[in-house]
C-alpha cells in the first residue's frame, strides 16, 4: 500500500492565460478516503485527472508511492477509475466487462475468474454476470463499473462523481456501499463531488476546493465546526450558514440597530461578517428580533425563513415548535463565527454566545 502526495501542482490550459489549478498541495495517507468537493468549475475534476494521467501537470508533480508520475501513463499508475457515465462495454457481459482489463494485463484465467467472482460477491453481482448492460439498472451498472476496478486490486482508486446520474434514493444506498467497500479493501480513494452532502458521509477527509484553491482540508465536522472562510461555511451545511453583517465594538456585537453584550473580547474590532448555524438558533426571552417570512417543513425538522435587521436569517426548528410571524432568537452558547468582511477569511475560534439578556439600542 501507499500514500499520494499531490505538490505543488498546477494547471493551466493552452490558449488560456488563467490556471484552473494553482498550488495544490496534498498528502493522502495509505487507506485514507479523500473527497475532493466544490462548485462547478473549482478544479476538482482537472485535479483528479492529474492523479490519473488524463491531464498534463503544468507545475509541481504527483507522487504515488516511491514514485513519480508525472510522465507515467495512465495505465502504468496502479489506479482504477469509476466514471460519472459507467464507461460500460455495452457488447459485453458483466463478468467480461469486470474481466477485460485483466485480460489486457494477461492475468492468468484462473485469477481472473477469482477475482471476478469475489467482487461479484462483495458487490451482490453474481445474479447478473452473464447480462448485458443494457439488461441492468442504474445502480447496478455503478456496481459493475465499480467491481471493474475493485478486480485491479490497484494502489488507489479515483471516483468522478460517480453517482450524479443515478436518483436520490439510489444515490443514499450506493454511497454506503461505496463506502463499506473502501473500508472493506482499505484503499487509498480520492473522490470528486460538488454534493456537499455526499462529501460529509464519505469522507475521512474533505478537501474543499474554490477557483482551482484549497480553501479547506479536514474531517468533515471540523470543517463544518470551523469553517476557514465564508466561502466554506456557506458551501458545506445545509441549509447554509447564516452570514450577517455586522460590527464588533469593544465587547458587544451589533447588528444594523440591535446590541447584544458578548462574554469574552471579540476577535476583532470593526466590520465582521458573522456566521451562525440555523440549528444553533432558538427562541428566547430576550435576544434579537426576528420576523418570519415563510416555513419548509421538512418532516424532521422546521426550516423557518426570516430576517433580522433586514437581513435574511434561517431557523432550523423542532417539528412541533410553534412559529409565530415575530419572535425573538438567540444563539445558542458558542455558535458565534466571525470573518474578515474583505477577505472572507475567518477570524479566530468560535467566540462566545451572547448573554441571553440581548438590549436593543
Amino acid at each position: 500500500m501507499a500514500s499520494i502526495e499531490i505538490l505543488n501542482v498546477s494547471k493551466t490550459y493552452p490558449g488560456s492565460a488563467a490556471r484552473s489549478v494553482t498550488g495544490i498541495d496534498l498528502t493522502i495517507r495509505d487507506g485514507e478516503f479523500i473527497v475532493l468537493v466544490g462548485p462547478s468549475g473549482c478544479g476538482k475534476s482537472t485535479l483528479l485527472r492529474m492523479v490519473a494521467g488524463l491531464e498534463d501537470i503544468s507545475e509541481g508533480e504527483v507522487r504515488i508511492g516511491d514514485r513519480r508520475v508525472n510522465d507515467v501513463d495512465p495505465a502504468d499508475r496502479d489506479i482504477a477509475m469509476v466514471f460519472q457515465n459507467y464507461a460500460l462495454y455495452p457488447h459485453m457481459t458483466v463478468r467480461e466487462n469486470m474481466a477485460y482489463g485483466l485480460k489486457n494485463r494477461r492475468t492468468p484465467a484462473a485469477e481472473i475468474e477469482a477475482r471476478v467472482a469475489e467482487a461479484a460477491r462483495m458487490l451482490e453481482l453474481g445474479p447478473y454476470l452473464d447480462r448485458k448492460p443494457r439488461a441492468l439498472s442504474g445502480g447496478q451498472r455503478q456496481r459493475v463499473a465499480m467491481g471493474r476496478a475493485v478486480v485491479r486490486q490497484p494502489a488507489a482508486f479515483l471516483f468522478d462523481e460517480p453517482l450524479s446520474n443515478l436518483d436520490a434514493k439510489l444515490r443514499v444506498s450506493m454511497r454506503g456501499e461505496i463506502r463499506r467497500l473502501q473500508r472493506r479493501l482499505g484503499t487509498i480513494s480520492i473522490y470528486v463531488t460538488h454534493d456537499q452532502l455526499e462529501a460529509m458521509t464519505l469522507a475521512d477527509r474533505l478537501v474543499v476546493l474554490n477557483a482551482g484553491r484549497i480553501e479547506q482540508v479536514g474531517a468533515p465536522l471540523e470543517i463544518y465546526h470551523q469553517p476557514a472562510s465564508t466561502f466554506v461555511a456557506s458551501f458545506i451545511g445545509s441549509p447554509a450558514m447564516n452570514l450577517i453583517d455586522a460590527e464588533l465594538s469593544g465587547s458587544q456585537l451589533r447588528i444594523g440597530g440591535a446590541a447584544l453584550p458578548l462574554d469574552a473580547p471579540a476577535p476583532a474590532q470593526g466590520p465582521v461578517t458573522l456566521g451562525i448555524r440555523a440549528e444553533h438558533l432558538h427562541r428566547a426571552a430576550s435576544g434579537l428580533s426576528f420576523s418570519v417570512d415563510f416555513i419548509e417543513e421538512l418532516g424532521a425538522q422546521r426550516l423557518v425563513h426570516g430576517h433580522v435587521e433586514g437581513q435574511p436569517l434561517t431557523l432550523a426548528l423542532p417539528p412541533d415548535a410553534p412559529v409565530a410571524d415575530s419572535m425573538v432568537i438567540a444563539p445558542a452558547p458558542g455558535a458565534l463565527h466571525f470573518f474578515d468582511t474583505a477577505s472572507g477569511q475567518r477570524l479566530g475560534a468560535a467566540a462566545p454566545a451572547p448573554r441571553a439578556k440581548g438590549v436593543f439600542a
